[in-house]
């Protein structure tokens, strides 16, 4: 049984920022809504393709140092960004290390999560866009 390690050296970027060294993990998820189609005479509901509306969520560390999570951050909310992703570094946008974008995606808010004693962090989600992969 084959199996991959995902993200032991990604490869993240949002806005041409690398933030490689402050992601400690990604959520991506591809959605295509369902729209139904389904008409008089059939026997079960029937759908077809709409528009996608895929997202991805970004955990990072809450560094405030230059060119980090919060510089880069800060004067992206309210506006459309591409943000793009790979397993590794090493030879991005081969088959067996896609690089995943979504160019024009949105977004909405930065929430931190600051606690005495703890690594501070950041969850952020990219909306919309499209989804591209480039695998040469």
């Amino acid at each position: 049984m084959a199996t991959s390690t995902y993200l032991s050296n990604p490869n993240v970027t949002v806005a041409t920022i690398s933030l490689q060294d402050q992601c400690q993990g990604l959520v991506f998820t591809r959605t295509i809504e369902a729209l139904e189609s389904t008409s008089f005479g059939f026997g079960h509901r029937s759908y077809v393709a709409g528009l996608e509306n895929s997202t991805l969520q970004l955990d990072l560390y809450a560094s405030f140092a230059s060119a980090e999570t919060y510089a880069t951050l800060k004067a992206l909310v309210g506006t459309q960004v591409t943000v793009s992703w790979s397993p590794s570094v090493v030879s991005p946008g081969t088959a067996t290390n896609p690089t995943m974008t979504l160019t024009g995606a949105y977004l909405e808010a930065i929430p931190y999560t600051m606690a005495i004693g703890e690594l501070g962090t950041v969850s952020v989600t990219f909306t919309g866009g499209v989804y591209s992969v480039l695998e040469a």
